[in-house]
């Protein structure tokens, strides 16, 4: 039985959706996250620093430069979500959160 994209959770969208950002973006800063999600740059570090860490996800913050805001983050592991499910379900993961799917980039191995 497969889920449709109304069935699926958008708490934990956003979790799926942030961790596969993480590792799509170039350089997956919080205003580059916020950009492509739309969402306030609290709402970001929430689900980064709160939600993800429940999953045994791992995300490290990259430093770059003098500033504590100067980074990135990478994504160390998945730990519970499955990346191949994420890939294969984004478009439903998309419109589960309001999000037009072009403006999220497409799969590409890390």
């Amino acid at each position: 039985m497969s889920q449709t994209p109304t069935a699926l959770n958008p708490t934990i969208c956003r979790r799926l959706l942030i961790t596969y950002l993480i590792e799509q973006l170039p350089k997956p800063n919080n205003p580059a996250l916020e950009e492509v999600t739309g969402w306030p740059r609290r709402t970001v570090q929430d689900i980064i620093a709160k939600g993800l860490p429940g999953h045994g996800t791992r995300v490290i913050f990259v430093q770059e430069g003098v500033r504590n805001n100067d980074g990135y983050y990478a994504l160390e592991d998945w730990g519970s979500i499955d990346r191949e499910w994420v890939y294969k379900h984004l478009s439903g993961i998309c419109e589960a959160l309001e999000l037009a799917p072009d403006n999220v980039p497409a799969p590409q191995e890390a």
